[in-house]
């Protein structure tokens, strides 16, 4: 059988589709992927399949960009002929699935990854393109046989908004999976507290809260250590502003590292991981931070809260706020014993619900592919 994965961009097709498209191929599935050529990279070969690069805007509501894309999608689709196509991300699941129907291919798929910074930052603006952004959910996912959703939140929210209108479709998935054997329990850092946030330097994944919170418990506690690892590309809706970092920077509080290509050397030297992010689909970054063995301190938002047990493997705060993530940084500050204790009943939560193993299974017994 051939499975097409529409892409929203080539490093996620690397890390979070390559275990599932592992998976897939030794199933005797033939695999192949449409990605992005805004964000093509060489190594999305490494996952030995076929890739087609096509065109697709990287942000934003434009019409003849969208239209072009969804064209490119169905003439692809002709092309390959696959008897299943799977999206991810808002435009490939929209007009991705849009185009897999024009094409005639028998089943279509979505993953719902989260809702974007359109519906994390209310504003005027963002009202009116959550009901364009609706809309095409509607019709999109109304030709999709199944739909996957990595949190409960987002399941209720596209019901209530109608973007989804039979539950009966929508499958739960517990993210996308972490891979216990890669990111393999790694002992604690000896010396001081170290914490640790990765992401993109956008302001809804809560870098402001972080840097701020880090400069307040710096003058109380001199040897914490605070470590900021990702990529800041300005192009991008939300991202931080350049003055913004450059006087993060300038107090020498936060240790800025920039983008890696390999995250477990930073998590391995950490005590604490943190994410204060606004929403998430599932953040993959603290699910590989819990199965190598880090307490958690995250936010009570959708997404994030069922990664954290509270009190147990670590910490929700309300998003948006730095006084309760200072509080809850001092715990560990305070009583590091804990993080051993903590990071211990992370992993056994990753374990029970988060293994990547049993979240694909979950993913291709729901679309018949196993």
């Amino acid at each position: 059988m051939n499975v097409m994965i529409l892409a929203g961009n080539a490093r996620s097709l690397i890390a979070n589709r390559g275990d599932l498209i592992r998976e897939m191929c030794t199933f005797g599935l033939q695999v192949s992927a449409a990605v992005p050529t805004a964000d093509y990279l060489p190594e999305v070969e490494e996952l030995g399949i076929t890739i087609y690069p096509v065109e697709m805007g990287r942000t934003g509501i434009n019409p003849l960009h969208d239209l072009k894309y969804l064209l490119s999608v169905r003439k692809l689709l002709r092309s390959v002929r696959p008897e299943v196509v799977f999206g991810y991300t808002i435009k490939p699941v929209v007009y991705g699935s849009l185009a897999a129907r024009m094409a005639g291919v028998p089943k279509i798929y979505s993953m719902i990854t989260g809702l974007g910074h359109v519906f994390t930052t209310e504003n005027e603006r963002n009202r009116r393109l959550q009901k364009v952004i609706v809309f095409f959910y509607r019709r999109g996912l109304a030709v999709n046989e199944k739909v996957f959703f990595q949190n409960p939140d987002d399941l209720q929210e596209f019901l209530d908004r109608g973007m989804l209108k039979d539950r009966t479709r929508a499958v739960r998935t517990f993210g996308s999976g972490v891979d216990m054997q890669r990111f393999a329990r790694e002992s604690l850092p000896e010396g001081s507290v170290t914490f640790l946030f990765i992401g993109r330097l956008l302001t809804e994944k809560g870098v402001a809260e972080f840097c701020e919170a880090a400069s307040q418990l710096r003058n109380e506690y001199p040897e914490a250590r605070f470590i900021a690892v990702g990529p800041h590309d300005p192009t991008l809706p939300h991202a931080c502003a350049e003055e913004d970092i450059d006087r993060w920077k300038a107090e020498c509080v936060v240790e800025f590292v920039g983008g890696v290509s390999d995250v477990r050397p930073w998590i391995a030297t950490s005590s604490v991981f943190v994410l204060p992010s606004y929403r998430e689909g599932t953040p993959r970054s603290v699910l590989e931070a819990m199965s190598m063995g880090r307490p958690i301190i995250t936010t009570d938002a959708p997404g994030c809260r069922e990664t954290v047990d509270e009190g147990v493997n670590g910490f929700l705060v309300p998003p948006r706020q730095i006084q309760p993530l200072v509080v809850a940084m001092r715990r560990f500050l305070d009583e590091p014993e804990c993080v051993a204790r903590m990071g211990d009943a992370s992993w056994q939560l990753v374990k029970r619900l988060y293994d990547v193993r049993k979240v694909n299974r979950v993913i291709l017994d729901a679309m018949e592919l196993t």
